[in-house]
């Protein structure tokens, strides 16, 4: 009954520990910016293109990429594919 207790406890505090780190309306995730921008305001969202990104792109950024990134955070995809 104890090693009961004790993992339901485990289990309780991870659960928590989980829940606290997920993003949520009140906390969102940061937005990754780069060391010029701001992250100010209530909904947070960088500037389009890799210069405003923190970490630069691991492969070349074509007009695809840049067409896609300036569309966001719209639901409409971008006209140049």
């Amino acid at each position: 009954m104890r090693m009961l207790l004790i993992l339901a406890g485990l289990g309780a505090g991870a659960y928590a520990l989980i829940r606290r780190r997920q993003p949520t309306p009140e906390r969102p995730a940061p937005a990754a910016f780069a060391s010029d921008q701001s992250a100010g305001g209530t909904n947070p969202v960088r500037d389009a293109g890799p210069e405003a990104m923190r970490d630069a792109p691991q492969n070349r950024w074509s007009r695809v990429d840049q067409a896609s990134d300036e569309s966001f955070p719209a639901s409409d995809p971008p006209a140049t594919y």
